[in-house]
């Protein structure tokens, strides 16, 4: 390693017809008189100068906005983050907070925004990582790991189920696979669908979009398509999967929904993708479905933002608006009855509904089903 004044300003210099060992520098003042002044950089000082200068780029890249609206969505941020970064007890004991039901066959959660169901590239940490802690939080060390029972993407929030047993999971996996399970998302979509209510049953295929910035999504596979005014079958591709979707608009401005989404089928990033490409309304904040050609963020009209109290430039940090509001699950095990889960809003979906001038359904308005309800806090 280089000795530490030699980046220091000043270049020593060695004359050549000077004693030996002598030094002298540009400056008038000889490298031992400059010594004498400044100590040289040890190792701890230049590492706490380090944490000084990553701590300062910090506090400016994390600057309180004044505007109330980028002030929540930079919290939102930050609490994501941290969700990953968190000790593995620390993340457990959140989702011990989240509960929604417990007995002695289910634990019911409301998932958070921005915190990975399955571990991957980039994810520091996930919930399967921490189903081991949060079942010995609840039923002491002896407790066996609990099991997930289905996923939500990333950005979803909302109800989750884990199961206490294997077999259990197996049979609320058959569950949702069998569409026995009945499920309803509330999101917030940019355009109002036309018509109000209606299916959605285009088949859904991943495709590789070609560009600058080469990635994959799922994209639709119509089974008909328009050749000279006639409608035309295509031939199915292996690649395609089955996707339905029931939705219905439950509030609406000129120029975004609130649309209750119930999909009839399972098919990754299905309600994105109908929502987006189907309807052309795609998912508030949803970055990766509301242009197909590029990854970049939403662009929004100039009356949404101003609704919003957001600029373009930090449109990137507006969260999918997609929420698991419920599920209803057949009785199974010890349960003789049907289980209704309704799982509250996330209180920044909550403020854009309010900001966009988007009414909350009444709390009956979605249910009509009799069923052991649970609603969460």
């Amino acid at each position: 390693m280089a000795a530490p004044w030699l980046g220091s300003p000043g270049l020593q210099v060695l004359s050549m017809s000077s004693r030996p060992g002598k030094l002298f520098t540009p400056s008038s003042r000889s490298f031992c008189s400059r010594a004498t002044s400044s100590r040289p950089l040890n190792a701890q000082r230049l590492a706490e100068k380090l944490r000084a200068q990553k701590q300062e780029q910090k506090t400016k890249e994390m600057r309180v906005p004044t505007n109330p609206v980028q002030r929540r969505v930079q919290e939102l941020v930050r609490f994501t983050q941290q969700l990953q970064r968190v000790h593995p007890n620390v993340l457990a004991k959140e989702l011990s907070r989240r509960i929604l039901h417990q007995d002695k066959d289910l634990v019911v959660i409301n998932k958070p925004y921005g915190l990975p169901v399955h571990g991957g590239p980039g994810v520091q940490l996930c919930i399967s990582d921490v189903l081991p802690i949060l079942a010995k939080m609840l039923h002491g060390h002896k407790a066996e790991p609990l099991h997930l029972c289905h996923r939500l993407d990333k950005e979803t929030t909302g109800v989750m189920v884990l199961a206490w047993e294997k077999d259990m999971a197996h049979q609320v996996q058959e569950l949702f696979r069998t569409r026995q399970v009945e499920k309803k998302y509330w999101a917030i979509t940019v355009r109002v669908p036309l018509p109000s209510a209606g299916v959605v049953d285009i088949p859904i295929m991943e495709k590789e979009v070609a560009g600058q910035q080469q990635h994959h999504k799922m994209t639709l596979r119509p089974s008909y398509r328009m050749d000279n005014g006639k409608m035309v079958k295509v031939r199915a591709s292996r690649d395609a999967h089955i996707a339905v979707t029931q939705y219905q608009v439950l509030s609406s401005t000129p120029s975004s929904a609130l649309v209750e989404l119930q999909p009839v089928t399972g098919i990754k990033h299905q309600l994105r993708v109908h929502l987006a490409f189907g309807l052309d309304c795609p998912i508030l904040g949803d970055h990766k479905y509301s242009d197909w050609n590029r990854l970049a963020p939403q662009k929004l009209s100039a009356g949404t933002l101003k609704k919003l109290g957001l600029q373009q430039s930090k449109a990137r940090y507006i969260p999918l608006h997609l929420h698991a509001r419920q599920l209803i699950l057949p009785a199974l095990g010890s349960r003789t009855e049907e289980l209704l889960l309704a799982c509250k809003l996330p209180h920044f979906f909550a403020r854009s509904l309010h900001r966009l001038g988007l009414d909350m359904p009444n709390e009956d308005q979605s249910r009509g089903h009799e069923a052991r309800h649970v609603e969460a806090q």
